[in-house]
């Protein structure tokens, strides 16, 4: 796909563009993005540096390779580059390879506090051996409600698939439609957030302009989503905060902090690269009605009842 190279090659020449205006003189956002790399919101713990020099992209990029998707076998079906990966490599931020979006800590983990660690343990566990009802079921990929990989946002992390969003753009909202789920964000552009026992799928969004860029903070999220289906969950309370600024023809900054001193030690900050693709969104027909949902409740039901056939009476 052509855009990866473009999001490999993205220049830094960002802060002397001037973006394009709209009808209402506003910056112009307006068309499909792409996001899709190799790079993912953590680096893998000792494995990198934040910046990689450009001769050594392609070990980096083998290593990053090897840490997410090993070899393929009868338990890892689909695990290898080409069945997955479709040649993403390294994002170019600032002229920068970068291997982790996150930028501040500058170890590229994020920052659980002692509280949030042991959560982080409880909510993974869950999602392995909760098989009880749909319910208890992630939201994303087993229940279809939200883009698996917290693709949509906030925050708005690349997928391995399906990485592209359409911006569309009026005097008093901004609608992003990503491609993964065929999900849609509004965000009203000024006013006031809706009230706290208010709380819709992807939180309550709210924009101004700050010069070119486009301030985007977010509230009254869900425990229960969106940024659950990311490498991280949130609380209620939780508060992100990102910027949108068109730094080239074809490229786009994303910047992104999130704040839940529930679950961080402290903010956490990361930027990210969009590029500009000339291509349609296709429909992804992914719906809590989907059969796959009866067949993994079904599935969990035979291997009870063959531990139970399994364990002696007493």
């Amino acid at each position: 796909m052509a855009c990866l190279v473009c999001l490999s090659a993205a220049g830094a020449e960002g802060q002397a563009y001037q973006a394009p205006r709209n009808a209402f003189g506003a910056p112009d956002l307006s068309g499909v993005w792409n996001n899709n790399s190799l790079t993912r919101l953590q680096r893998p713990a000792g494995l990198l540096p934040l910046a990689v020099q450009p001769d050594d992209v392609p070990a980096a990029e083998r290593k990053l390779m090897t840490s997410y998707s090993p070899a393929s076998t009868a338990a890892n079906v689909g695990g290898t580059e080409s069945e997955w990966w479709d040649g993403a490599r390294l994002a170019r931020v600032d002229g920068e390879f970068r291997t982790s979006w996150l930028i501040d800590p500058d170890d590229g983990q994020l920052p659980y506090s002692a509280e949030g660690k042991r959560r982080a343990a409880v909510f993974a566990k869950a999602q392995i051996e909760a098989f009880d009802g749909p319910e208890s079921r992630p939201v994303a990929g087993d229940r279809c409600l939200l883009p698996s990989w917290g693709a949509m946002g906030p925050i708005m992390l690349n997928a391995p698939y399906n990485a592209n969003y359409r911006f569309v753009q009026t005097r008093d909202q901004i609608a992003i439609l990503a491609e993964n789920n065929s999900e849609l964000r509004i965000i009203r552009m000024g006013g006031a957030h809706l009230p706290s026992q208010i709380r819709p799928w992807t939180g309550d969004s709210i924009g101004h302009w700050e010069k070119d860029t486009l301030v985007v903070e977010t509230t009254n999220l869900r425990a229960d989503a969106p940024l659950s289906q990311a490498p991280f969950f949130s609380t209620a309370e939780a508060k992100v905060v990102e910027r949108f600024t068109r730094v080239a023809p074809a490229a786009l900054k994303y910047e992104f902090t999130v704040e839940d001193p529930a679950i961080f030690a402290r903010p956490w900050r990361a930027e990210m690269a969009f590029v500009s693709i000339d291509a349609p969104l296709y429909e992804f027909a992914c719906h809590e009605g989907n059969y796959a949902m009866a067949n993994v409740l079904a599935g969990a039901r035979a291997v009870e009842r063959a531990l139970k056939l399994a364990t002696p009476a007493r």
